[in-house]
């Protein structure tokens, strides 16, 4: 857990103005230092199966602060991440679908360069 001294550290790096404690970036900068101790404690600790389960609930808060934040600000996110030192999740699609994608865009391309047979009446 996060001692108070901590969490006040990271509010004051990252908050977008003064008195600034709950926008998405402050939010999403806790949990990642909470993540990190939680991990921590994890390596030393791996069968503590509670803490494994609040681990993997910060996490999917995380995630879902940041899919928000791409969503409506994605330069702020960009630089978050950046500031974080994340990775960023790579979009999930399914498996063919790049294929399937290429197909339709070499058929609208050729689509585009054919001549019509029929003449221009203009």
């Amino acid at each position: 857990m996060l001692t108070k001294q901590k969490k006040q550290n990271v509010i004051k790096k990252f908050q977008t103005h003064e008195g600034d404690t709950g926008s998405s970036d402050v939010q999403i900068a806790i949990l990642s230092t909470e993540i990190d101790e939680l991990s921590g404690h994890l390596k030393q600790h791996p069968k503590d199966h509670s803490s494994r389960r609040g681990l993997l609930r910060k996490v999917g808060e995380r995630r879902r602060l940041l899919r928000y934040l791409k969503k409506e600000n994605a330069k702020g996110y960009e630089d978050l991440v950046k500031k974080l030192k994340l990775k960023q999740a790579k979009a999930l699609s399914r498996p063919g679908a790049e294929a399937v994608a290429a197909a339709e865009a070499a058929e609208m391309e050729e689509d585009i360069h054919e001549p019509s047979d029929e003449p221009d009446n203009v």
